[in-house]
């Protein structure tokens, strides 16, 4: 059955690449008639753009995508997401779930891919591992993304959790970031991203249910960064608990994506 599937498979993800590209090229020259605007309104620009890219491509794609909210974020507060890190479509994912701009944390790396790469740095704050230097660098613009009432994101695993628990180990830089500024961590759970694109391959995408999960807010009031440890760990448990009690598939490892 698996060897059936298989040229289906591929036709595919060729289809979805080919729609991916095209899709690019209106929202690459949006990018470029906005960008003397300055960065902050040119990257929220961009951001909107990016919104509607991703609401056609996961129509064209067959994927459905819902947010489920355990509390809902307040409309006029930056909060600082942390969200679980498991698939290559977790990028496109943010668009969807994410209505209005936020400025995620990304790996330099990626601004490299043309055209897309281009938008990509336009959006997000990259951060270059390799460099203490940039990583400074990387976590000042963060701070006054926030201090501008803009919410940033952070995948705090730093890259995809192959491990099949539930979260791998978490980095402390958003939990300090938070305790700096004083602004409240968002957890958020990508629920099906494994399940639609399995890390392994990036011919395992497939059609199917989307999901966000928006977990209650948590405060940083009156903490000092003597507490980031216990922060990190507070909200490891929180999301770790979460992510078992919906069954996520990497957990078990049992996917089909993964057998692709």
């Amino acid at each position: 059955m698996q060897a059936l599937r298989r040229p289906f498979q591929i036709l595919y993800v060729i289809y979805a690449f080919v729609v991916f590209v095209i899709l690019m090229i209106p929202v690459f020259i949006w990018s470029l008639a906005v960008l003397p605007m300055g960065r902050i309104k040119a990257g929220n620009l961009i951001y909107y753009g990016c919104v509607v890219w991703a609401d056609i491509w996961f129509f064209l794609l067959f994927i459905r995508h819902h947010n489920i909210y355990l509390e809902k974020p307040e409309k006029e507060r930056s909060y600082i997401y942390v969200l679980n890190h498991i698939s290559y479509l977790d990028s496109a994912i943010i668009p969807k779930a994410f209505r209005h701009p936020v400025k995620p944390l990304g790996k330099v790396e990626m601004a490299r891919i043309p055209i897309f790469g281009f938008i990509y740095k336009n959006v997000i704050v990259t951060v270059d591992r390799s460099s203490s230097a940039n990583r400074s660098r990387s976590v000042q613009i963060m701070k006054s993304v926030l201090r501008k009432g803009i919410s940033v994101l952070v995948f705090p695993e730093g890259t995809f959790n192959l491990t099949h628990k539930p979260l791998k180990e978490f980095y402390d830089g958003a939990f300090r970031i938070a305790i700096e500024t004083g602004t409240p961590i968002k957890p958020v759970l990508l629920l099906d991203a494994y399940s639609r694109m399995h890390y392994a391959s990036i011919f395992s995408l497939n059609p199917g249910k989307s999901r966000a999960l928006f977990l209650p807010s948590i405060s940083v009031e009156g903490l000092s960064m003597a507490d980031v440890s216990a922060l990190k760990e507070k909200v490891f448990a929180i999301m770790q608990a979460e992510l078992i009690k919906q069954e996520v598939e990497w957990i078990s490892g049992i996917s089909e994506g993964a057998k692709v």
